[in-house]
């Protein structure tokens, strides 16, 4: 019997080690696929590499997901063109997103759309503080402030502030990326869920 279940946890540990690096194999992949943003500057594309990560926090759990994150940011380090500031933005920003819904879904068994609303959120909360006290000092070794501000101001013409950014493009940039990936996320988990045999959705 304790042969039968070492092979088992075997197979398992097996099952999630190659489920995770297929995941971060397609986060990696998608992260190339950027996309502009309205009302946002070039350097502040949008793509869907956290959905595999999130499919990851929700079926295996939130640690797969924050693990699937700092890989794929990890590998996209090879190729930077920011110094590591992009790829840090990328993981802090992203870990939060897939971490809380992740946990939400898959330990709190609270329904997908509700784990996913709640990761949205937490993401541009993480986003907000994480640019204002981390990453805007990150970026003023490249850019001057003002010059990242005087960007902004170009495309919503009341941004004059680090603040101003914050609130008028951070905080509703990251809250609509985080929705949109869900509603991706969501229907594609759904149809995996009942060919893979993956958590489904709780109650809450």
């Amino acid at each position: 019997m304790n042969t039968i279940a070492v092979k088992r946890t075997s197979m398992t540990q097996t099952r999630t080690m190659v489920s995770m690096a297929m995941l971060t194999a397609v986060a990696y992949l998608l992260a190339f696929l950027e996309f502009p943003v309205p009302l946002t500057p070039s350097f502040a594309m949008m793509d869907f590499s956290d959905l595999p990560a999130l499919i990851g926090a929700m079926s295996i759990g939130p640690g797969a997901g924050v693990i699937i994150e700092l890989v794929k940011n990890l590998l996209q380090l090879l190729g930077t063109s920011t110094g590591g500031v992009g790829e840090l933005a990328n993981f802090l920003i992203g870990a939060s997103f897939v971490f809380t819904a992740g946990m939400l879904y898959h330990k709190a068994h609270w329904k997908g759309w509700k784990a996913c609303v709640l990761g949205a959120v937490v993401m541009a909360v993480v986003a907000a503080l994480a640019n204002y006290f981390i990453l805007f000092p990150m970026f003023n070794a490249f850019m001057p402030m003002d010059q990242i501000i005087a960007m902004f101001g170009e495309l919503i013409p009341f941004i004059h502030t680090k603040v101003d950014i914050v609130l008028f493009n951070t905080i509703p940039f990251n809250l609509i990326k985080g929705l949109v990936i869900a509603l991706v996320t969501l229907p594609v988990y759904q149809k995996l869920a009942s060919v893979m045999n993956l958590p489904k959705e709780g109650r809450a």
